[in-house]
């Protein structure tokens, strides 16, 4: 099965960093997604009247929150998370700085309506409750929940100094973990490579496809299920078996070659 070299790359970046992260691998996924931050700052840009640098300064934080957020076991592309995350932070900013573009009234009485919301879900489910559980009840898409909550929660203006780092060891600011174009670990990033490849190659045949449909492609779970021949449902489960099978398969192979 072809695998894009870009969709492959990020994928087992993101893999490798939920299972042991580090400076250097969130880093790598930076640069490889930061594109999709100058993409939406351009677009922020043309409705306000903030510097595009500064936009996409913010967007490099959002980026970053959500990376060591992301969790591969979900299901779900990583664009579907960093979208939200990143114009999350833009917006943000542009609420603080009394921008042009305003929080839509509506996002704010979503997050009221929410707050009622968790509480009640989180009585009857005896634990607080996700993002896809809160938006289900009310009746909203994931991405309007998660960006109308990124957008409202946090008012506290962030620099190039604000530390961004929550899940290695020792703090981080935005400053240090930019993107570096010049800098580029090609032998640590061929042995991952080769390491996801030889754990993909055993997989089951349709949960491979699953995976690249819907992290490599990005697909619709029903337009993966149209092509593999399944149920959207059916994708989902092959999707969570098939991620848990990978992380075990690569912990298995970095022991092997740690021992060798």
């Amino acid at each position: 099965m072809a695998i894009g070299s870009v969709g492959f790359q990020g994928m087992e970046l993101l893999i490798a960093y939920y299972r042991n992260p580090s400076i250097q691998l969130r880093n790598q996924i930076v640069r490889l997604n930061a594109g999709l931050v100058r993409k939406i700052a351009h677009i922020v840009s043309q409705k306000c009247a903030e510097p595009y640098e500064d936009l996409e300064q913010m967007g490099y934080i959002g980026l970053i929150r959500a990376i060591e957020r992301f969790d591969p076991h979900q299901g779900c592309a990583f664009s579907s998370l960093a979208v939200p995350y990143i114009r999350g932070e833009m917006l943000h900013f542009l609420r603080d700085r009394g921008s042009l573009v305003k929080i839509p009234r509506r996002w704010q009485e979503l997050q009221q309506a929410g707050k009622r919301v968790s509480k009640k879900l989180a009585t009857n489910l005896g634990r607080f409750p996700k993002d896809d559980e809160i938006a289900k009840a009310l009746d909203v898409s994931l991405q309007e929940w998660q960006e109308s909550k990124l957008a409202v929660q946090n008012r506290l203006p962030l620099s190039l100094d604000a530390t961004v780092s929550q899940k290695v060891d020792q703090p981080m600011t935005l400053g240090e973990t930019l993107p570096d174009y010049y800098e580029e670990n090609l032998h640590y990033w061929e042995e991952d490579r080769q390491q996801l490849h030889g754990a993909l190659s055993q997989l089951e045949d349709k949960t491979q496809a699953a995976i690249e449909f819907v992290f490599l492609r990005e697909l619709p779970r029903k337009e993966a299920a149209k092509r593999i021949g399944v149920s959207p449902m059916t994708v989902t489960r092959h999707v969570k078996r098939g991620l848990q099978e990978l992380v075990t398969l690569m912990k298995s192979q970095a022991s092997e070659r740690l021992a060798s």
